[in-house]
């Protein structure tokens, strides 16, 4: 078994909501080190979340959101008597939150015609109500363990 990592690096929480979990979200948008600019997207999708769904607290749709599009279990690739299985493994609790914010952002991204702010606050408003790209890739993960639960016993 692997052992725990003794220097993780922990994000700074933001300066608004005062949150850990934001403040890595915040470093997931940023690009090019413009943490400035990311910290605008952000913060402007979640006043609009504040205005659409008129819930003063855009933390616990966020919250929600992210919780939504966290994977239990995922495939790995393990190669054995020279053949190659997808395992089906569960998700360490870091790893969860990681692929969660990098698929909202991604599914924000790949959105076209509006903002960067818009689209995230569409996207994390849609994953909030079990909707959206990014539940759909959770889906999609979901469904390949499952589909794959036969070579569990491959687990290492």
């Amino acid at each position: 078994m692997r052992r725990k990592v003794t220097n993780r690096n922990i994000a700074q929480p933001d300066i608004v909501y005062n949150s850990q979990k934001l403040g890595k979200f915040i470093n997931c948008v940023m690009w090019s080190g413009k943490k400035d600019t990311s910290r605008g997207i952000v913060y402007r999708a979640l006043d609009t979340i504040k205005e659409k769904t008129e819930n003063p607290n855009p933390l616990e749709i966020f919250d929600l959101a992210i919780k939504n599009t966290g994977p239990m279990t995922e495939v790995r690739s393990r190669r054995i008597g020279g053949a190659n299985y997808q395992v089906p493994r569960e998700v360490r609790p870091e790893r969860r939150l990681a692929l969660s914010m990098r698929w909202i952002i991604g599914a924000a991204r790949k959105a076209k015609g509006k903002p960067m702010h818009e689209k995230l606050a569409d996207e994390i408003i849609a994953a909030s109500k079990n909707e959206g790209s990014a539940v759909k890739k959770r889906e999609d993960t979901h469904k390949m363990a499952e589909a794959n639960k036969a070579f569990a016993h491959f687990a290492w």
